[in-house]
């Protein structure tokens, strides 16, 4: 017995020598310390030894377990020291390689131009507001001298929530909030979403953006109007753009105008863009209808306005040369990453 036990700890010692992954050490250690293990297996012979063998024997399977078990400690530091130097070596960074390139982000298009149009009016001395893109038919409609019957309303492809609530299809429904609680003088745009059922095309969308402006003071022209426009323009496109005003009709508005902006792509030459026009149409405008004052209790003999409304796709797409109003709601990083 004595020999078998000095031959367990001989052959567990070259095999854990030879062994060089953790796994393989605790399998060896299951195979001579386990429950069923070679070492075990001896200690259960020891009841056919005399009184006088067993102590002997007792002592030596003892050290034969310390030996072994010391055995797998030191191996299993040294492999775990070995596999952590490789893991350094694998993982050796140069500190003194130049850095990667990181992508830095742009404001999209649409918010980049809308940002520069802020910045204009601000320097003019006008608010932002917003207000709710779900909306009343009284703020979107009626205020806006459009009743329920009037044939204005079949133009706009309105989504209708019940009767009484929209989808906004315009922000002069903000204007209207805007006089209600404030008193003139008032200069004021409200850009945002607004929403009417087209079709998707190339320069429609059943979402877009408008800009709508509004200015109510004692004395404003239609001057004035012309004069904000022009400013807005030359800052947007370069100081030899050039708008013109024609007569139009609004419900909100008298007198009404539709603006156009010298074409961009001939200038005002004529060209299959501006279908040789040397304008193309741009914005509504006019000067704010007495009877939409009158509504917002203001006094109309009194106080006098001009109000806007641009649409802010049309005004990025002239910026950029843009022709397919749907590129700026794909997200195509490869579209955007031009801007």
């Amino acid at each position: 017995m004595k020999e078998q036990l000095k031959q367990i700890l001989e052959n567990a010692r070259k095999e854990l020598e030879s062994t060089v992954d953790s796994k393989t050490i605790e399998d060896l250690r299951v195979r001579y310390l386990g429950k069923k293990g070679e070492l075990t297996a001896i200690l259960k012979q020891m009841g056919q030894l005399s009184a006088e063998e067993r102590p002997v024997v007792g002592q030596l399977a003892n050290s034969v377990r310390t030996q072994i078990e010391d055995i797998i400690k030191q191996k299993s530091e040294r492999i775990r020291t070995e596999q952590a130097a490789l893991k350094l070596a694998s993982e050796k960074i140069d500190v003194t390689l130049p850095g990667k390139d990181m992508a830095v982000g742009r404001a999209h298009p649409l918010n980049a131009v809308l940002e520069e149009v802020e910045e204009i009016f601000l320097g003019m001395g006008f608010d932002i507001v917003s207000g709710p893109e779900v909306e009343t038919d009284h703020y979107c409609f009626e205020a806006l001298n459009m009743p329920k019957s009037h044939p204005a309303r079949d133009t706009q492809d309105t989504f209708y929530i019940s009767d009484n609530v929209v989808l906004r299809t315009q922000t002069s429904s903000v204007q209207i909030r805007t006089m209600e609680i404030r008193k003139p003088p008032i200069r004021i745009i409200s850009p945002g979403r607004v929403y009417r059922s087209d079709t998707v095309d190339a320069t429609h969308s059943p979402l877009f953006h408008q800009i709508e402006g509004l200015v109510v003071d004692k004395g404003i022209t239609l001057g004035d109007l012309y004069g904000t426009l022009d400013l807005l323009m030359k800052k947007l496109y370069g100081k030899d753009t050039q708008i013109r005003l024609r007569p139009h009709h609004f419900p909100y508005t008298e007198p009404s105008a539709e603006v156009d902006l010298m074409c961009f792509n001939c200038g005002g030459k004529g060209c299959p863009m501006c279908k040789n026009e040397g304008y193309v149409e741009l914005l509504g405008a006019g000067m704010v209808h007495p009877d939409v004052l009158r509504r917002c209790g203001i006094d109309p003999e009194e106080y006098s306005g001009f109000a806007f409304g641009i649409g802010l796709e049309r005004i990025t797409m002239g910026r950029y040369g843009i022709n397919d109003m749907r590129l700026l709601y794909e997200n195509d990083m490869r579209f955007l990453g031009q801007f």
